[in-house]
Parts: C-alpha cells; structure tokens; sequence
C-alpha cells in the first residue's frame, strides 16, 4: 500500500454511478430473468472504461471499476454462492421507524433499486461455487485501466454485512453464520489480492448495524459483537499481508438524521484489531465531522493508514477545495504524519443500482475537488507547490 510519500493522495471508497442500460441488465441478472450476454458484455466494458477514465481525469491517485460490475456492494453474494434463498426479515433501522416521512421519501425516490431489504436468507450450508464472475471483474478491470492509477484496489463486503443483510435460517447463531461467512468468502478476497489488487473489506456492520441488527443491545455489548465482525474478517483475510487490505467502515449511506448513529471514539478501539493496513472513515457526514478527536483517546496505530472521507457522498453540493484542504489538514493533525493520510470520500456514490443520491456530473466534479484540495493542502503540509 502506497503512503502520502510526497503530496496528499486521492482515493474514494467505491462505487460510482452506473447508466440506466446497465443498470437495466443488472436488475434482470439478480431477478433472474433473461438477458442478452454479449450486451451485457459490452455495457460493463463500457462502463468501467467510462469511470476509470472519469477517475484519472480528476486525479485519483487509487482508483477502481466502480462497482460498475456488480448490483450492489453485497447484495451480488447470492449469485456466486449457493445456500440462499427466500427473503429475508430484515429489520429497518431505528430512524426509518421512528420517521416515516423518510422512508416515504426514499421509495419515491428511489422506486427501483436491488434486493436491499428483500434480500434472499441464508437456507442451507453456504458454498461459494463460481469464482468465474469474480475473475471476469478483476481482468475486465485490469485490461481497462492499464497503468492510469498509481494503485488501483477492489472491494468485497465484509461477513458481518452479508450476515445483517441476507439474514440467517441455517446455523442458528451469529457465530456459526460469520464463520461460514468467512470460511467461503476468503476466496473472493484471495483472489482480489492474488491479481496484485489492494483488497478493500466494506464493512458497514461495524458501525450502522448499532441501529440495525443491534439496536436493542449495549453499547458495550454492540463492541463485543463489532469485536466478533473484526474477527471474522480476519479469519477471511488470513494469508494476506495488512498492507494489502484496507477497510471502510461507515454508518449509513443514506440521507437521514443520523441522530442514533454510535461515537466512533465507542468502537474505535475494536476496529483497531481488524489485521489491515488502513481505515476508511466518513467525516464529512454532518453527524460524525467532529469526530477526528477519537485518535487523542485512541491513537492511530503506527502502522495503519487513515483514510478519511472529506467529500460528502449524499449531497450534490460539491466542496470547495480550500473545505476540503482544510478537512484533510485536519485528518494530519489526528494522526500525526502527513505521510499516513490518503483522501477519501465519505462512502460511495452508487451504493446500489439505481440509487444515487449524487448526479453523475456532481460525482466528477466531488473527485476533482478532493484532488484540488489536496493539492493545496499538500503545498501546506510539505511548504512546496504542488504541480
């Protein structure tokens, strides 16, 4: 994993908007109704050859595909694994039942979206039978992006967001689910590492699920059940060097209160024990923008990156680049060292299909602003202009 050796690096979390023909096909694929092959072929091509190019003329340093390739950030897991099936019962978070006018605001606007809360459960022993999808993703991507990118990564969900999403009907305890869960998944995370790709683990768990899958708990028992996630994502990392695997946690990729989300200084110490290299963190969310006062309490660890998200992902104001200058001075002065400090974004920007909070143009001009920013924060923090 590359440092901030010279100049504050530019990297964002994930996924970027997918066009509505794509976005079409994906839906088919997860309904399982038919679809033309060779079209879908040549979208995808089409696609991530338009967000990789998209990327590079912003100045991403570390960029992807996209997500362009995939229906949702986990919801894809059923189509490469065998054992679901059914819908799940997931629960909605605390804010969508406490404010109905949300959730009527979200179908509204986002009428047509992937299998979100009517996810498929887990019904039967979990394999995962077809790496084929996986492999055609990494080669599609490398075969695009050539050497456009300093680094490029690819993301994969951690167990514990598969686990609160596609709920479980088999194992009959959180234990003996996440351990499947991790045993099965590894081969999609080998495989990202094993093409020289930066392995990133989404693990949303680790923070939203406190008002999700755990809102009746403690908040110290809510650690203890982040500590169990962290662990799972070690067992399905192990054999991977920490400095190839960063991790990005989150509240929430939705425009919402927010009013019940934890404090990151509550779990933050648990994240700690995940085995990566860095640690994707949204502090541009309104809710969570104070929150670099966490490390005074509980240092970064010397050898782990800060990824800090100083470009809000559900707004289409775009950030002026002194904000995000300013933003990203403020992430150093956390950890210490300039050199340990990536530029982020909050979360993504097409966490799912069809449901983008930001327009498309908003997206490149988001990207090209957190490059500016941290131009003008690199010529700060190294006193040198930054060409």
């Amino acid at each position: 994993m590359i440092f901030s050796r010279d100049r504050i690096l530019t990297t964002h979390v994930g996924s970027l908007p997918r066009n509505d023909k794509l976005s079409d096909l994906l839906l088919r694929q997860e309904a399982g109704e038919a679809f033309d092959a060779a079209e879908m072929a040549a979208e995808l091509d089409k696609a991530v050859g338009h967000v990789v190019d998209k990327q590079a003329a912003a100045g991403i340093d570390v960029g992807n595909d996209g997500e362009q390739q995939r229906v949702g950030f986990q919801t894809y897991v059923p189509q490469r694994m065998s054992g679901f099936g059914g819908v799940s019962k997931r629960r909605r978070g605390r804010e969508f039942e406490e404010f109905p006018e949300l959730v009527a605001s979200l179908m509204r606007r986002f009428p047509h979206v992937s299998k979100q809360q009517n996810a498929p459960e887990c019904q039967s022993e979990l394999k995962y039978r077809d790496i084929k999808p996986l492999q055609a993703e990494i080669a599609r991507f490398k075969r695009i992006a050539g050497a456009k990118f300093s680094e490029t990564f690819m993301t994969a969900p951690s167990p514990g967001i598969i686990s609160s999403t596609m709920l479980d009907a088999y194992y009959g305890s959180q234990d003996k689910y996440l351990s499947a869960l991790s045993r099965e998944m590894k081969n999609e995370y080998q495989a990202i590492h094993q093409a020289g790709l930066i392995l990133q683990i989404d693990a949303p768990d680790l923070a939203m699920d406190r008002t999700m899958l755990y809102r009746d708990l403690s908040d110290a028992e809510f650690v203890k059940a982040v500590e169990r996630h962290v662990a799972a994502i070690n067992e399905g990392i192990a054999g991977i060097p920490r400095d190839r695997v960063r991790l990005h946690v989150c509240y929430g990729n939705w425009e919402g209160p927010h009013i019940h989300d934890i404090p990151l200084t509550t779990i933050l110490p648990a994240l700690y024990q995940a085995n990566v290299g860095a640690l994707s963190i949204e502090f541009s969310n309104p809710r969570h923008a104070h929150e670099y006062a966490a490390f005074k309490t509980h240092p970064l660890p010397k050898d782990m990156v800060l990824v800090p998200g100083v470009i809000e992902t559900t707004s289409n104001f775009v950030e002026h680049p002194e904000v995000v200058a300013r933003r990203i001075e403020d992430a150093v002065r956390a950890v210490g060292e300039r050199e340990r400090v990536v530029a982020s974004t909050d979360c993504g920007f097409g966490t799912f299909t069809n449901r983008e909070w930001v327009i498309e143009p908003a997206v490149w001009l988001k990207l090209r602003a957190l490059r500016e920013g941290a131009d003008l924060a690199s010529a700060r923090l190294w006193g040198k202009k930054v060409a």
